[in-house]
């Protein structure tokens, strides 16, 4: 469907706030900065703001961005004959591949990596979206594959995969702050999904294979 004027004024207004916060963060530390100063940079109202962003530590991670069923919806979206683990592998190829947005892969991210670092609030709402993004992904495995409550195998699986998708965050973070460009940055994490790939192998990357549709009789 294509995106009505209204729909895009305000897709260009949330970014605009978005990036003007971000950019006060960076230079002043997300804990020194007011959601006043944040609207009066951007030239819009304190309200306005809120509008778009219902709290200050969304400014920095939108839910559209950094959703708590990230890996799980990566699951969900594969398609028939498909396993779970390489389904999320392959996306997240594509995404460095097409330098997605969420994933920080630019000149400015080593910076921002940084702000959130030093921000408690900003740390305890990473490690937890870490968290909600591992239990909804073992939510979605336990269902896909029928298995019992005390099964451990779907978690300890989602385990293994919000391990790596937290590593490919941090690396992108470490490497972008020592100032390595996003080309460098890209080919060095597709070479650890590659690594994660050749050490998980076996049973893991066969692991909720989603079954090819019936043919109606």
């Amino acid at each position: 469907m294509t995106e009505g004027l209204r729909e895009r004024k305000k897709r260009e207004t949330r970014r605009h706030i978005s990036d003007t916060a971000i950019g006060l963060f960076v230079e002043r530390g997300f804990e020194h900065v007011t959601i006043t100063e944040v609207a009066a940079a951007a030239g819009v109202s304190a309200n306005t703001v809120y509008n778009y962003f219902e709290t200050k530590e969304n400014l920095v991670l939108p839910p559209d961005q950094a959703s708590p069923q990230r890996l799980a919806d990566m699951v969900r979206d594969r398609g028939p004959g498909e396993a779970a683990v390489p389904a999320v592998l392959r996306t997240l190829r594509e995404e460095v591949r097409r330098r997605d947005r969420r994933l920080g892969l630019s000149d400015e991210f080593g910076r921002v990596f940084e702000m959130m670092r030093a921000a408690p609030t900003l740390t305890a709402r990473l490690e937890d979206l870490g968290r909600q993004m591992t239990d909804a992904l073992a939510a979605v495995l336990a269902e896909e594959t029928g298995a019992a409550p005390a099964d451990p195998l779907p978690c300890v699986v989602a385990c293994q995969v919000g391990a790596l998708h937290e590593l490919v965050y941090t690396e992108i973070g470490r490497r972008t702050a020592t100032g390595e460009d996003p080309g460098t940055i890209a080919a060095a994490v597709l070479d650890i999904v590659d690594a994660a790939e050749d050490l998980l192998g076996g049973h893991i990357l066969t692991y909720a294979v989603r079954e090819e549709p019936r043919c109606s009789e």
